[in-house]
């Protein structure tokens, strides 16, 4: 059963993610986010990460996701507009990068991710019982994950300052 649960989570996930690269509307866009984050929600709690789950329902579903829908409206992206790729040669230049970025995670996911993702059976529900639920989570983002956590905050603000660039300049 859980299996099938997997699978169904991990398919919706995955077209949801596509639908949202793919539409024109932003708001639609944003919905189909909306849609994937929950999928991946639903994935944590097969992984019997419950509070990975609440926390990725809660933030991003919930705050990033006004947040965007916030930027958005601010910004009124309703109507279509001249794109940023002009011709054949930005097209071009997407495309390299696309498959860029495309060859990078697969070298991730065939070379690095089974050498560093080795854990024994039970290490993640052990951890639980023993510190809990919050401790597990918090200790490896602020111990051995803290440098990609704050760049992660660092791109967010750089993001939320672009935005309010974008606003000021139609005004």
């Amino acid at each position: 059963m859980v299996t099938y649960a997997f699978w169904l989570f991990s398919g919706v996930a995955i077209v949801s993610a596509f639908l949202c690269i793919t539409r024109r509307s932003p708001v639609a866009s944003a919905l189909w986010l909306v849609n994937t984050f929950f999928s991946i929600a639903g994935l944590f709690v097969i992984l019997d990460a419950h509070f990975l789950a609440a926390v990725q329902v809660l933030v991003y579903a919930g705050a990033i996701m006004v947040l965007f829908l916030f930027v958005i409206m601010l910004l009124n992206l309703g109507r279509p507009g001249p794109g940023d790729m002009k011709g054949w040669w930005g097209r071009g230049v997407a495309g390299v990068a696309g498959l860029v970025l495309v060859g990078e995670l697969l070298v991730l996911r065939l070379a690095v991710l089974p050498a560093v993702l080795v854990l024994p059976a039970g290490t993640v529900a052990n951890t639980v019982r023993e510190q809990g639920a919050i401790q597990a989570v918090a200790m490896p983002l602020f111990q051995a994950y803290l440098v990609p956590f704050e760049i992660a905050s660092l791109m967010l603000l750089a993001a939320i300052v672009g935005a309010v660039v974008l606003a000021k300049r139609r005004i």
